[in-house]
């Protein structure tokens, strides 16, 4: 099969989007004849020599889309530029002659980019989609630090409805991918040929788990993520306040952030600063012994469209502790771990705390809860499998190319596995 796959940046050394576009093509060029397109980025390794297996094609990522990160992360300003570039490529491409069984614009993973493949007559995937998730009402108060331009997410909902070019993209697409089933809600307004629901993430192996020692009364409690208010830390150190009967329960937070100072005030407001560990940014070797060394993954973000440090976690073989709501109400289920519901930000400790103390209290629900993790990222996050998934979803679609949503809506909870 013949596949066209288009992302500004897909890169092995960089993180978040680019690397998991990375995976994506590194994988499926392995098993079908792939072209890429993308940026490529100044002094970072040729994508060419990154993905021996594809053919590729480049242009430079312009410098002033670089010079603010966090704002290049979110809004993609080079977006139009690089659109622009796949245009004038596939029109000289198409019309010398060549021919693509299938287009998957693998990202961004924002749900609110038109797309160049719209103006062709090459069948496109768009996805797996994520964000466009909002701050829910209950916990926007404590949320006002966020950058200004994180409010513009507010826009996304109008734009689904009234956007043409947006509407456009996503109604002319064979398919859309979700990063989990909510996706397919937040489009409700813009009618889709099909949808399916395929976690973005993937591993390449488990991690080789060694029995954790159990003693009496002592848990070690772990949150791993950047130090904003939605990453559900300052939920997870309230919960702490509630375990002050439990002395033996730890937390070990690791990220950097704006929240960090607050939570380490909260900490001590709450009197549990002693229990509380603020490593602040470190490697990825240190999160990784991090992961290994701790007894449960606390992990209450409720605004996270997927959740890469649910999968880490789990690969450890660690119990999780999650948000029901986003991409983490796909991700964990009964057979690794517990979801909290979403609803204000004192219950909402509370839950998390109850969740705390059933855990401390029962050594052998965390073994098979862990147990249960490592096995399912096992049996469905490998990223050999995954590419071999999406790549007979390409033949289904196109086998059946046209089958509107509201026909035949599959919506599939967990990755698609062969």
């Amino acid at each position: 099969m013949k596949v066209l796959l288009i992302a500004p940046n897909i890169d092995a050394t960089d993180v978040g989007e680019a690397f998991v576009a990375f995976k994506w093509a590194d994988a499926l060029s392995r098993i079908a004849d792939v072209t890429v397109l993308a940026f490529q980025r100044c002094g970072r390794p040729d994508l060419a020599g990154q993905l021996p297996n594809a053919r590729v094609v480049t242009w430079p990522e312009p410098a002033w889309a670089r010079k603010n990160e966090r704002l290049n992360a979110m809004l993609k300003p080079a977006w139009p530029v690089f659109s622009c570039h796949v245009r004038v490529w596939m029109r000289s491409a198409i019309g010398a002659g060549e021919e693509f069984d299938i287009a998957h614009q693998l990202m961004p993973q924002a749900a609110r980019y038109a797309s160049p493949l719209r103006h062709f007559d090459v069948p496109y995937i768009i996805g797996p989609l994520g964000g466009a998730l909002d701050t829910p009402e209950a916990f926007r108060g404590e949320a006002a630090s966020a950058p200004f331009f994180t409010r513009l997410r507010a826009l996304d909902r109008y734009r689904f409805r009234h956007d043409p070019l947006l509407r456009s993209s996503y109604s002319r697409a064979a398919c859309i991918l979700g990063v989990a089933p909510y996706v397919q809600d937040i489009l409700s307004d813009t009618p889709l040929r099909r949808f399916e629901s395929v976690l973005e993430l993937g591993i390449d192996d488990v991690e080789q788990v060694t029995p954790r020692t159990v003693h009496d009364g002592h848990m070690r409690v772990l949150h791993v993520g950047r130090g904003v208010r939605t990453k559900g830390l300052r939920d997870t150190i309230r919960a702490m306040a509630e375990l002050k009967d439990l002395p033996g329960v730890t937390l070990t937070s690791a990220g950097a952030g704006e929240e960090i100072e607050i939570c380490r005030a909260e900490a001590q407001r709450l009197g549990v600063a002693d229990r509380v560990t603020f490593k602040g940014k470190v490697s990825r070797a240190e999160v990784e012994q991090l992961y290994a060394s701790h007894d449960v993954f606390c992990f209450p973000s409720f605004r996270e469209p997927a959740g890469g440090v649910l999968y880490e976690a789990m690969r450890h073989g660690l119990p999780v502790i999650a948000a029901d709501r986003g991409g983490p109400a796909s991700i964990i289920d009964a057979s690794c771990g517990l979801r909290i519901p979403v609803t204000e930000p004192t219950r909402f400790a509370g839950d998390i705390s109850t969740a705390l103390r059933r855990f401390a209290g029962a050594p052998a629900l965390r073994t098979r809860l862990g147990g249960g993790a490592r096995a399912k990222v096992l049996r469905e996050g490998l990223w050999a499998s995954k590419a071999d998934a999406l790549l007979a979803l390409y033949n289904d679609i196109l086998e059946y190319p046209s089958v509107p949503a509201s026909i035949q809506k599959v919506s599939i909870t967990t990755p698609i596995v062969s």
